[in-house]
């Protein structure tokens, strides 16, 4: 700098976080309901660490029951949209989550329900 022929190292570092979500609760538990009755409930999901706006994808579980047949008892709704934004502060805002549960048939379920982004995390 300023003609000087002196070389100059400059050491850079950083910490690089993977986008992530959280929930609120972690577990969910539906009350038993009589058939047909449907049981619902809210979950918040968190995101952290999104850098781009990113969408959430829901893979809900298909039930075989004992005669063979399969069900879809599950439905989500995201009432407020299934984006995930990054705000002027640098966070992501919360999304809430309207999980349900009607079956004309008598089950149980202890399973999972996957939450996919865009990038497939």
């Amino acid at each position: 700098l300023n003609d000087n022929s002196s070389h100059y190292k400059i050491t850079l570092s950083g910490t690089v976080k993977s986008p992530k979500i959280n929930f609120d609760p972690p577990f969910l538990m539906l009350m038993p309901v009589p058939l047909n009755v449907k049981t619902e409930t809210a979950i918040n999901i968190v995101p952290q660490h999104y850098l781009r706006q990113s969408q959430i994808q829901v893979e809900l579980p298909e039930l075989e029951l004992e005669d063979g047949d399969r069900i879809y008892p599950f439905s989500v709704q995201f009432r407020e949209g299934q984006d995930i934004v990054l705000s002027s502060d640098g966070t992501n805002k919360e999304l809430i989550c309207h999980i349900s549960f009607r079956s004309s048939r008598p089950v149980s379920f202890l399973g999972n329900i996957f939450f996919i982004d865009e990038e497939e995390n």
